[in-house]
């Protein structure tokens, strides 16, 4: 799914039938339904609504992907100096700058940048990728600056330090390394609320209507009161766009979790494995509390082999019995028990 929204990023500017701000007609001022010309229909100035859901993709995903990799480097920076750092002056004072953008309302924020930009400053996708980045990065810079804590105080960090390593070489080489998993989950989540982020601005009309994103299509046919009208062709075509965009981001975090998670790795069983394991492999959902083994298949000779052992285990202590039966001590009957 997520492959799918950056193709429509990269080639559907180029494959748009029209271009999305020209007018179709100058007469008919009233939008149109999907047909066979136009798919997705009109506007209220006719302009095709395909053309422009197709345009919008590119701005949407360029900003939300640059906010989640500013965002990214500032909170590993940030973060796992922090935790490296812990105790001393340096840590104190980046802890609490995270806090502050941690508690700090992000819209109300953005707002007020927002109306400081020019009209030209308004449609810049990099300009407006990292001023999201800005209120997007604490969270992940104290989840990494948690983990830091752990690791480092493991032998092989205080082993690199012990001899004499830097502190920007253990941080790269052998703290790093490790917070990858969590590092790629906190990139997602930051793009996700790229995406989100960047389309309530377009919505509220904060970025300049005429750069187009699927924001700023649902700011247009709101505007045009295109709900009321029933116009369903001219809003819902952007939100399930941006709905789908986030339920991949969503579902790609999920996976990366079970990946770093040996809980929830377990749950991942492929068809294979559960044929080779008899049908006995992991079940999809367990109950909490309760670790899940899997027992191989005992194989034909080994089951015929067990028997035969328990068989003559059963004739050694039906003797034994027998002569526990004949007056033997009883020293002699607990032994041979």
């Amino acid at each position: 799914m997520l492959a799918v929204f950056l193709i429509v990023a990269i080639v559907g500017p180029l494959v748009a039938p029209y271009s999305p701000s020209a007018s179709l007609s100058t007469t008919n001022g009233v939008p149109q339904p999907p047909s066979a010309a136009h798919w997705l229909g009109t506007t209220q100035i006719q302009q095709d609504v395909f053309s422009q859901l197709l345009a919008g993709g590119r701005s949407t995903i360029l900003v939300a992907l640059l906010a989640g990799i500013a965002a990214t480097i500032l909170s590993v920076v940030i973060g796992v100096w922090a935790g490296y750092m812990h105790g001393r002056l340096t840590d104190d004072f980046l802890s609490m700058l995270a806090n502050f953008f941690l508690v700090m309302p992000a819209l109300p924020l953005l707002i007020m940048i927002f109306g400081f930009l020019s009209p030209s400053g308004a449609s810049n996708d990099v300009l407006i990728g990292l001023i999201i980045a800005v209120t997007g990065w604490a969270w992940g810079a104290r989840v990494l600056r948690a983990q830091t804590l752990t690791l480092r105080a493991r032998d092989y960090v205080e082993s690199a330090r012990i001899i004499g390593e830097r502190g920007w070489r253990v941080i790269g080489f052998e703290i790093l390394p490790n917070l990858a998993p969590i590092v790629a989950s906190s990139f997602l989540f930051t793009v996700l609320y790229g995406v989100g982020t960047y389309t309530a601005l377009a919505f509220l009309g904060l970025v300049n209507p005429e750069h187009w994103s699927w924001g700023a299509m649902l700011f247009q046919a709101q505007n045009a009161d295109a709900e009321l009208s029933g116009y369903w062709w001219w809003y819902i075509p952007p939100g399930l766009a941006v709905a789908f965009l986030g339920t991949s981001l969503t579902l790609l975090n999920f996976g990366i979790d079970e990946f770093i998670n040996p809980r929830l790795r377990a749950a991942g069983v492929t068809r294979r494995q559960a044929r080779k394991s008899g049908g006995q492999a992991l079940p999809r959902r367990f109950e909490l509390g309760l670790t899940p083994v899997v027992r191989a298949r005992t194989a034909p000779g080994t089951a015929a082999s067990t028997a035969g052992i328990s068989t003559a285990g059963i004739s050694t202590a039906g003797i034994s019995t027998a002569s526990a039966g004949t007056g033997a001590p009883d020293r002699t009957q607990e032994q041979t028990s």
